[in-house]
């Protein structure tokens, strides 16, 4: 619930530091004391147009600080408040503030942190429910009528929500199946060929590097052609210097034992011919791997340039080719496993579409059932707020299939008409503001604690009526206020003596400076305040005495 409101610089206020507690709050005061200012500053910490206007005469900015606090935060304010990463720790107390500059400029917190305005608008539903004669929100937007008597009736939507999300997959992955499997049907010809074209040349992974280096391989064998030539004549025959190395090796063995430095010659002998056949079998190698075969390399050149041709034609690497061949066998087989998958899709689509049909019209039933229990509960409390004429229908309609949704199958919106033989418009489209807020307040009470804001404020209910119609409509507020917090700017006595709590809003003149300022009654306040509202300018002891007995018949 809204428990404080700091307003600076807001038209008339200079400063101004107010404190709420639970239940009915009334605020009085006489005509153009600036009850509405008060309801301005609100406005604009919830997240309404910044108007420069509202910024005092002769100072560069204003702003409005409301807190509020609550046992556990609102679902939508908590989410909303996690969507915008704004931290608020448990138990501790939602600070709203704005600040408006005289240029028309604005900033928005809250709880310090700097947060747009929108978030702001987001809030202000869940914190503040505002009814007053140019109402446009709340219980008069049909937008919200479907939940409101969702709430009333106790309906499963979540339920149905869960349906429609199962009936919404499924249908989407029939399209889907659909779509795919006509493009593959429509590209089943090309795909075929590609097919065949790949199994045709039986690309493998890795192959393109293999080849590319038995290419370079081979193309440097050619150019070294003659010169490995050369080197052969040098180790083949029996003239070859390894020949002869090997013949003195053997030579020199026979005599090696006859002298140490003969034996340490052989060893080094026997070195050298290792090393020289180890170059040998290297050469020899070499040239075997260094081989030019202009056939083979033909081939390889061949191969190498249709693997990169069907590479480019796929968008793709050589080695990705394998991985395009299973794609495209893939895409084949799904058009001939297609219409079985489809078969199967649509049986579940069917299925879900049912289940959701039955929880949807389980809703619908519900809603109806409950609009005609909320439409006699209305109609119980329009003769005492002086509405007797009026009627209240509750109304769900079944919308066409192509705007079902989570919510179910239908459009609510609570209808109203005023006089006999009136036709039924919406809540909205009534003439008179004081009987739109007598409206609220009846679909208010008998709505009871399904839904709402924190805090609710009414903005003069009570124009216009006066008598058993204002005490009724005290009584109505004093019991939604119940458990909860409501606040109400009156100029009804019989209003006013129903409030916990009583506000005067008093404008006061010193020299050309004009201020608004808002006290917080005591009994002896209170007393005084109705007794003026009693007898209007001058307050006489029969107005003070009837105020008394007032306040002694409430109590």
């Amino acid at each position: 619930m809204l428990t404080t409101l700091a307003i600076r610089n807001i038209v008339l206020i200079d400063a101004l530091d107010l404190a709420f507690g639970p239940g009915l709050g009334v605020l009085t005061g006489e005509t153009g004391a600036g009850k509405s200012i008060l309801l301005d500053a609100l406005g604009l910490v919830l997240g309404e147009r910044a108007d420069s206007a509202l910024v005092r005469a002769g100072e560069d900015q204003a702003s409005v600080t409301a807190s509020f606090e609550f046992d556990r935060l609102p679902a939508a304010v908590a989410d909303a408040l996690a969507a915008a990463e704004v931290e608020v720790e448990p138990g501790e107390a939602l600070i709203v503030r704005r600040r408006l500059k005289a240029d028309g400029g604005s900033k928005a917190w809250v709880n310090d942190q700097p947060v747009g305005v929108a978030l702001l608008r987001q809030l202000a539903g869940s914190l503040v429910e505002l009814h007053g004669q140019h109402d446009d929100r709340g219980l008069v937007n049909p937008r919200g009528h479907r939940a409101l008597l969702d709430r009333f009736a106790g309906a499963d939507t979540v339920g149905v929500a869960a349906a429609w999300e199962a009936w919404r997959k499924t249908r989407e992955a029939l399209a889907s199946a659909r779509t795919a499997i006509e493009q593959a049907k429509a590209d089943e010809d090309l795909l075929l060929a590609h097919l065949a074209e790949l199994t045709a040349i039986e690309p493998q992974e890795g192959e393109e590097e293999t080849l590319a280096g038995t290419r370079v391989d081979m193309q440097k064998g050619e150019k070294l052609q003659g010169d490995l030539e050369e080197l052969r004549l040098v180790w083949d025959g029996s003239d070859s210097p390894l020949a002869r190395l090997r013949s003195a090796a053997r030579k020199l063995d026979r005599i090696a034992p006859e002298h140490t430095l003969l034996a340490e010659a052989l060893a080094a002998l026997d070195r050298a011919v290792i090393e020289a056949g180890e170059a040998e079998e290297k050469l020899e190698a070499a040239a075997q791997a260094l081989t030019h075969d202009p056939l083979e390399l033909d081939r390889i050149e061949t191969r190498l340039f249709e693997l990169r041709a069907l590479a480019r034609k796929h968008s793709v690497q050589v080695d990705e080719l394998p991985a395009v061949m299973q794609s495209l066998r893939a895409r084949l087989d799904a058009i001939e496993q297609g219409d079985a998958d489809i078969a199967d899709l649509e049986r579940a689509e069917l299925a879900a579409g049912e289940a959701y049909r039955a929880a949807a019209e389980a809703l619908h039933a519900a809603r109806v059932a409950a609009g005609e229990r909320l439409d006699a509960a209305v109609a119980a409390e329009l003769a005492p707020l002086k509405l007797d004429a009026a009627r209240f229908r509750t109304e769900v309609r079944e919308l066409p299939e192509e705007r079902w949704g989570a919510s179910g199958m239908d459009a609510v919106e609570f209808l109203i008409a005023t006089n006999p033989g009136a036709d039924f418009a919406p809540l909205g489209k009534i003439a008179s503001g004081g009987e739109l807020s007598r409206f609220i307040l009846a679909l208010k009470v008998a709505l009871a604690e399904e839904g709402g804001a924190a805090t609710i404020i009414f903005d003069e209910i009570d124009r216009g009526v006066g008598g058993a119609v204002a005490s009724a409509i005290g009584e109505r507020l004093a019991r939604l206020a119940s458990g909860g917090q409501l606040l109400a700017v009156t100029h009804s006595p019989q209003v006013a003596a129903r409030g916990g709590t009583h506000y005067l809003i008093a404008k006061s003149n010193e020299g050309t400076v004009t201020r608004t300022s808002v006290a917080l009654l005591d009994e002896g306040g209170r007393q005084e305040e109705i007794a003026r509202m009693l007898s209007g300018a001058e307050v006489t002891p029969e107005a003070r005495a009837q105020a008394d007995r007032l306040l002694e018949d409430i109590s």
